[in-house]
């Protein structure tokens, strides 16, 4: 007989699927070719490329988050509300897309309340979850964390335990966790990695997500779920629009940028199929036991 809590034993982990909306001129890569000052005068391609991933889902009868970029919701206040409507969760992705490293405290206190209002005007709720611009909340600009929690941040998705040469945090928790702050407790969901031979390679989003055979991406993020831990994936709407302009960022930005564009939307399509995946709420819903106090404090502050 099968009781109610061997069916709960049995029952897969519930993995979070989230999406950062920003265009394809906003990225980090195209820095070098691309002038914020500028980012008006390019083809905005958000909206179709939003709502692929919006039939997708719906076609599944998924939810996700949505980390929207302050500069893209300002501008496409509809998106905003229809992403709201369908039922998923709203993130914060900041305003201008910089790299938290490179600004002082003032300055991305600022485009996070610049952000912030933007979004909870459109959605007419408290936005309490954000995503860094290229994941940099790195070990020097831990204080963000502070900040976030001061302007009434609850979640973050913002720490990618692996090495790169724009973001990373090697040796910080895998799987999510509470960080105690000075300025108090904010809930870590990590991006994943898949430990290959001592290694922590990330896995299942971005540009790792199409530039890896999706039978490796499925091994490794089944391997996480056997460890008892969920992960998170993360894809961005120009992933789903093969035939965006093309830009010059240099050789090897633009092959991480345009690598197998076109394999993105089919790939999602078999995530959905293989695995459990929400929101991160729904994920902290089902994983997060209230009894349990805060008591990571591997990022606290000095």
């Amino acid at each position: 007989m099968v009781t109610a809590t061997t069916a709960t034993a049995q029952r897969p982990l519930l993995n979070a699927l989230t999406f950062d909306v920003e265009d394809y001129f906003h990225v980090s890569g195209f820095e070098s070719c691309v002038d914020r000052r500028q980012w008006d005068q390019f083809e905005s391609r958000v909206v179709p490329s939003t709502q692929k991933i919006l039939d997708v889902l719906a076609a599944a009868g998924v939810r996700a988050t949505f980390f929207i970029l302050g500069w893209v919701a300002e501008r496409q206040p509809d998106l905003v509300r229809t992403i709201h409507r369908a039922g998923h969760e709203i993130g914060c992705h900041s305003y201008w897309h910089q790299l938290i490293y490179r600004q002082e405290p003032d300055e991305f206190r600022d485009d996070l309340r610049q952000a912030q209002d933007v979004i909870q005007e459109i959605i007419g709720e408290p936005v309490t979850t954000y995503r860094a611009p290229s994941f940099s909340i790195t070990q020097q600009s831990l204080w963000a964390l502070d900040i976030l929690s001061e302007e009434g941040f609850l979640f973050d998705s913002s720490i990618y335990p692996t090495h790169h040469d724009r973001y990373g945090m090697p040796g910080s928790p895998l799987a999510p966790h509470w960080i105690i702050r000075r300025a108090g407790e904010i809930w870590e969901f990590p991006l994943a990695v898949y430990r290959r031979y001592g290694y922590p390679l990330p896995i299942g989003g971005g540009g790792y997500f199409r530039l890896y055979p999706y039978a490796f991406t499925r091994k490794g993020l089944r391997a996480i779920n056997a460890q008892g831990r969920p992960f998170a994936v993360y894809l961005h709407p120009w992933e789903f629009d093969p035939e965006q302009p093309r830009l010059r960022p240099g050789r090897l930005r633009g092959f991480r940028h345009y690598v197998n564009l076109h394999r993105t939307e089919g790939r999602l399509t078999r995530l959905l199929r293989d695995f459990r995946l929400g929101s991160l709420a729904e994920v902290f819903a089902e994983t997060h036991d209230p009894e349990l106090a805060p008591s990571s404090n591997w990022a606290q502050a000095a």
